[in-house]
């Protein structure tokens, strides 16, 4: 990228995925003129006001940081325009970017997207492909309008979901594949040569802000199933179930046998690799567990210590 290709830029997001992308225009021929980010948050057994990510990088590189409850104001919109950027960048930023801030930059607003739009538009489209079984994903990076993720799509790398990744492996992958994806759109920016594609409404999936509560397994459901919950709720909520009457958290399961039909929930055999559980439909083999107060370990290290709490035919619910 040559200097002339250089734009002056505005980067809005909050979390280490986010983060992510603003490495990346940091190493670039790119101008960070300013970064917005979510206001500090309690965070931690003490609740202490904590820094994003995002805040944490721009501090350390002594960039201007805004930190607005809102965008809704007009004087933030007005401080945000006096910037004069290019191009507002926006990365999983939580704000809803009302029309003066969308039209305030040169080029407008552009996004890096956790998905191959129009599928999974919404809040949680990495954990929503996994427990869909999706076996593609990627990002797409769009021109934001003021819908939910509706925006003309500028550019789209695919990534392939691998049958043991978990949402915070892909989570990183796509971090990276996003960071590279918005190079590349904003030399084509730069350059003129964008080419916006409108995307089509009849192909789209809406992927919901995800619930502690969906992460209670369901035994009726199949072991297919159950296994696509524990990988697309980790690191959280962490997929769960009762053992006795205690939350036992699984961090990691696997399918072993996809066919069986026996009583849903029941403990059928357990050994050094791992608790069975009958499904609705297949066999789950609990592997990493963790149960309250105690540390995320192997199943046969929880056997060892519980032997009396996993007892073969003893139901999970």
């Amino acid at each position: 990228m040559t200097k002339t290709t250089s734009l002056n830029i505005i980067f809005a997001g909050t979390p280490d995925f986010a983060a992510v992308s603003l490495q990346a225009l940091l190493d670039s021929p790119h101008h960070v003129k300013a970064v917005y980010t979510q206001p500090d948050r309690p965070a931690g057994r003490g609740r202490k006001l904590t820094a994003s990510p995002v805040k944490e990088l721009a501090l350390q590189h002594h960039l201007s940081i805004h930190q607005p409850q809102t965008l809704r104001d007009e004087h933030e919109q007005k401080k945000l325009a006096d910037i004069h950027a290019d191009v507002m960048v926006v990365v999983a930023y939580g704000l809803i970017l009302p029309l003066p801030i969308l039209n305030a930059p040169r080029l407008g607003c552009i996004n890096v997207h956790g998905s191959l739009l129009p599928r999974w538009r919404g809040a949680a489209p990495i954990q929503r492909a996994i427990l869909a079984g999706d076996k593609v994903t990627g990002v797409t990076i769009m021109q934001l309008n003021e819908g939910l993720d509706t925006g003309p799509m500028l550019h789209k790398l695919e990534c392939a979901i691998q049958a043991d990744d978990t949402s915070a492996s892909l989570y990183e992958r796509l971090a990276e594949l996003g960071a590279q994806g918005l190079l590349t759109t904003l030399t084509q920016l730069a350059q003129g040569i964008a080419k916006p594609e409108i995307q089509n409404n009849a192909l789209a999936t809406h992927a919901a802000k995800i619930t502690k509560e969906e992460a209670q397994l369901n035994w009726q459901c199949s072991a297919e199933e159950l296994s696509r919950c524990v990988r697309g709720f980790n690191p959280w909520p962490i997929a769960h179930t009762k053992v006795d009457d205690q939350t036992l958290r699984v961090w990691q399961a696997q399918v072993i046998e996809n066919n069986n039909s026996l009583e849903p929930g029941k403990i059928l055999q357990v050994s050094a690799e791992g608790i069975d559980v009958a499904t609705g439909k297949g066999i789950l083999r609990l592997q990493k567990l963790q149960l309250p107060g105690g540390r995320v370990v192997n199943a046969s290290d929880l056997l060892n210590a519980q032997h009396c709490l996993f007892t073969i035919n003893k139901k999970l619910g």
